[in-house]
C-alpha cells in the first residue's frame, strides 16, 4: 500500500475550477464513502476541500494511481485530460511533506494563514467518522498535526498579519490591548468587511454594527455575527457609540466627514476613537486626522506593515521548512517501522518459545531432583546457543560470500 496526496490549489486552477470541484462540508462524508466504494484497491481516505484547494489524501495499491483521478473527473464531470492539467500527485514522503507544508500554512495563498490547519483538522475529522481513516493516515495525521503546531510555535511564520482585514484588527489590538470591552462600526458589507468582521469577532468584540447603502446587505452579513445593521445614512447619529470605525465602501465619495466625526467626539467626552479607512476612494475625509482624541490610520499605513510583516514572515518560512522537512523523515521513519511490526513481533516470538521451552525443561529436571546449579547452567547454555544458532550460521554464509554489508550489520545490531 502506499500513501497518495492528489489534489488542485489556487496556483494549478482558477476560482471558477476550484468552486466545480470542491465538496461541501455535508457532501464529504458520502463522498468519502463513495470514494472507497469505487475505487478497489483503496483502503483509507480523507479529503481536504476548502475555498483555495481540494486535495484527496489516499491510501491504496500504486498501480491503482488513475483511479483516483478518474473517480474525481467522474465525480464533477471533468474530462480526464481537463483534470490532469490542472492536477499534481505525491506519494508516501513527498505526500507527508506535502500535507504537512498544507498544514502548516507554508502552501496557502496567505504565507501563514492560520485558518487552515483548522480545516485539515476538521477534513481529518470528518474522514474518521466517515471510517474511512485507517492506521496509515492516522499515523500522517498525528505527524502532520504534531508538526504544523510545531511550526506555529517555534517559527514566526503566523505571527504578524498580512492582510488587510487582518492588520487592521491587529492595530486596534495595539491601540485598546482588551477588545471585549470595546464597540466596532464596520462601514461596507463586501469581502474585506466581511473578513474584519471575522477577526473582530474572534477577538471577542463587545459589540458590532455593519453600516451599508442596502440595508439588506448590511443584515445579511450583521446576521453572521450577531451584530447590528444599520444604513449608512444613520452613521453620523450612531457614531458617538462606538470605540472602532473600519471603512471599505466602494463608495466614490467620503462617506464620514471631519463634521460628524467632531461632533461624535464631543459627545464621548474625549473618549478615543480608533479609525481605520482601508476605502479607495478614500471613506473618510484626510481631514479627521487632525482631530485630538481620533486616531486615524489609511490603508497606505497598512500596506507597509503587511509589508514588513510579510517578508518576517518569509524569513520563519525558511525555518519552517526544516521542521517540515524533519517531520516528513519523522513520518518516514515510523511509516517502516509500523510496517516491520510483523517482522518484530515474529522475532520476539520465536525468542519467547524458546524461553519457554528451555524453562519447562529446566523445571522437569528440577522436578526430578537434579542439582539445580546445575540446571540453572544447562539452561543459560542451551538458551544461548538457541539464540546465537541463527545469527551464527548467517554471519559465516556472509562472510563465506564476502558479504560485508551483512556482517556490518550484524555488528550494529549486536554493538560489536
Amino acid at each position: 500500500m502506499a500513501v497518495l496526496a492528489y489534489g488542485l490549489n489556487y496556483r494549478t486552477a482558477p476560482i471558477e475550477v476550484r468552486e466545480r470541484i470542491a465538496f461541501t462540508a455535508d457532501g464529504l462524508p458520502s463522498a468519502l464513502v463513495e470514494l472507497q466504494q469505487d475505487v478497489s484497491s483503496l483502503r483509507e481516505a480523507a479529503i481536504v476541500s476548502t475555498c483555495n484547494r481540494t486535495e484527496l489524501y489516499c491510501v491504496l495499491d500504486a498501480a491503482d494511481e488513475l483511479a483516483v483521478p478518474a473517480w474525481l473527473a467522474s465525480q464533477r464531470d471533468l474530462s480526464s485530460s481537463e483534470l490532469s492539467s490542472i492536477t499534481y500527485s505525491h506519494w508516501d514522503q513527498d505526500a507527508a511533506r506535502h500535507m504537512i507544508r498544507v498544514a502548516s500554512g507554508l502552501d496557502s495563498q496567505v504565507l501563514g494563514e492560520p485558518q487552515i490547519l483548522g480545516q485539515v483538522k476538521e477534513a481529518l475529522a470528518t474522514a474518521r467518522t466517515a471510517g474511512t481513516m485507517g492506521p496509515e493516515l492516522n499515523l500522517l495525521s498525528q505527524i502532520t498535526l504534531n508538526t504544523a503546531k510545531r511550526v506555529r510555535t517555534e517559527t514566526g511564520i503566523g505571527r504578524n498579519p498580512v492582510s488587510v482585514a487582518f492588520a487592521a484588527v491587529n492595530l486596534a489590538r495595539q491601540i485598546f490591548t482588551d477588545l471585549s470591552t470595546k464597540r466596532a462600526l464596520l462601514l461596507g458589507a463586501g469581502d474585506t468587511i466581511s473578513r474584519v468582521a471575522e477577526h473582530l469577532h474572534q477577538q471577542g468584540i463587545a459589540n458590532m454594527a455593519i453600516a451599508n447603502r442596502t440595508l439588506a446587505n448590511a443584515q445579511t452579513l450583521a446576521a453572521r455575527f450577531g451584530a447590528h445593521a444599520m444604513q449608512l445614512t444613520d452613521v453620523a447619529s450612531e457614531l458617538a457609540n462606538y470605540d472602532i470605525v473600519i471603512g471599505s465602501t466602494g463608495s466614490s465619495l467620503p462617506v464620514l466627514g471631519k463634521g460628524a466625526v467632531e461632533a461624535a467626539i464631543r459627545q464621548r467626552r474625549r473618549k478615543p476613537m480608533f479609525m481605520v479607512d482601508i476605502a479607495v476612494p478614500r471613506d473618510i475625509e484626510p481631514e479627521v486626522n487632525e482631530l485630538p482624541d481620533v486616531y486615524l490610520y489609511t490603508l497606505d499605513d497598512l500596506t507597509d506593515q503587511i509589508d514588513e510583516n510579510l517578508q518576517q514572515r518569509r524569513v520563519a518560512a525558511e525555518a519552517a521548512e526544516q521542521l517540515v522537512s524533519d517531520g516528513a523523515q519523522h513520518y518516514l521513519r515510523e511509516r517502516r517501522t509500523h510496517e516491520d511490526r510483523e517482522l518484530l513481533q515474529a522475532f520476539r516470538a520465536s525468542a519467547d518459545a524458546t524461553q519457554q521451552e528451555e524453562l519447562a525443561k529446566a523445571l522437569k529436571k528440577l522436578q526430578a531432583g537434579a542439582d539445580a546449579e546445575t540446571v540453572l547452567a544447562a539452561l543459560s547454555q542451551s538458551l544461548t546457543n538457541k539464540l546465537i544458532h541463527a545469527p551464527t550460521v548467517g554471519i559465516r554464509k556472509a562472510s563465506a560470500d564476502g558479504r560485508t554489508d551483512l556482517t556490518d550489520l550484524i555488528k550494529t545490531l549486536y554493538q560489536l
